[in-house]
């Protein structure tokens, strides 16, 4: 089978690694939960689970080379190496930023751009395969506006300002109880002790899980939203429009621009919120397609390994092959 290289996406929820042979052929793929520094206990157990099921039945000793695409790179690098060691591998792999993964999973193009809305929501410039320029990205507290756990956080807070007065009704109320708190949760209470039992159930959630645990109410606004609801509707669409400055921003678009200013390159969409049929998608992709020529990621674990690669063979025809045929462009 000759030399394998490790492919590594490492996202909010779940971390993805394929290994792959010099030619682009994947000999095997793994997955475990999220491996994000900040809102995962123990990420290098989850990337080490992901390893071992992509190594099953390989030689270890085979592996020339790796890169794990994670969200803070400089961070994650001591879970990267650690898990690594662990899973037996010689070496250290390479740790690069996860929206550049991304777009290696997208295209086998130099320069472009890339916004991610999963979990959290990055903007990327990407120029001779790094990363040049962000936007956002900086964590629920501060930023990933558009993002899954920003989606949730505004789809739990519609519901209680709902309850309380301060918003205007909406099924959220319903819906988001029921997520929450079970099937027929809401019943003929959707006053001061369902709000008081939302409020508790969350914080609970977010203390056990991490604030990811927010972006599984994601789908429920997202639905909401597709089903006419005006609440939900608005805060899909502030997401579309958060989500399209970042994509400005990175692409160097002055506002009112017919095409970005900064050229060069497709606008990767990678993320569930982008990349699978969502009421947030069609928002953004509708807005962004007049200005850019989107791609969606194909698989960024596979990118990751096409990276690797790529480092392993610079300049070599054979490098630009393998990375066809791992993102599924062989023919282009």
């Amino acid at each position: 089978m000759g030399a394998l290289y490790v492919g590594v996406d490492g996202g909010g929820t779940s971390t993805r690694c394929v290994v792959a042979t010099e030619s682009g052929e994947i000999a095997g793929r793994g997955r475990a939960g999220g491996a994000n520094a900040i809102s995962v206990p123990d990420p290098a157990a989850n990337l080490r689970a992901a390893l071992l099921g992509a190594l099953a039945g390989l030689d270890r000793t085979s592996v020339a080379g790796g890169v794990f695409g994670l969200a803070g790179a400089a961070r994650a690098a001591e879970p990267a190496e650690r898990a690594w060691r662990e899973a037996g591998l010689a070496g250290r792999p390479a740790v690069v930023a996860d929206v550049l993964v991304a777009f290696a999973g997208a295209t086998e193009e130099p320069d472009g751009a890339v916004l991610v809305a999963g979990t959290g929501a990055i903007g990327a410039r990407v120029r001779d395969r790094r990363v040049v320029r962000r936007a956002d990205g900086l964590g629920w507290i501060l930023g990933d506006e558009g993002s899954g756990v920003w989606l949730g956080r505004r789809a739990a807070a519609a519901a209680l300002n709902a309850i309380d007065g301060r918003g205007a009704p909406t099924v959220l109320v319903a819906r988001v109880a029921e997520a929450v708190l079970g099937a027929g949760a809401a019943g003929e209470d959707d006053g001061p002790a369902l709000a008081q039992a939302l409020v508790a159930a969350v914080y609970a959630r977010v203390a056990e899980a991490g604030p990811a645990w927010l972006g599984t109410l994601a789908p429920v606004v997202d639905a909401a939203a597709h089903e006419g609801d005006e609440v939900a509707r608005g805060v899909v669409a502030e997401a579309a429009r958060r989500l399209c400055r970042t994509a400005r921003v990175v692409t160097g678009e002055p506002a009112g621009a017919a095409r970005p200013a900064g050229g060069g390159g497709p606008l990767v969409l990678a993320g569930s919120l982008l990349t699978e049929p969502t009421e947030l998608a069609h928002l953004v992709t509708a807005e962004l397609g007049r200005r850019a020529t989107l791609v969606r990621v194909r698989d960024a674990a596979a990118g990751a390994a096409a990276l690797a690669v790529r480092a392993a063979l610079p300049g070599d025809p054979r490098a630009a092959e393998a990375h066809r045929a791992l993102i599924g462009q062989e023919g282009a």
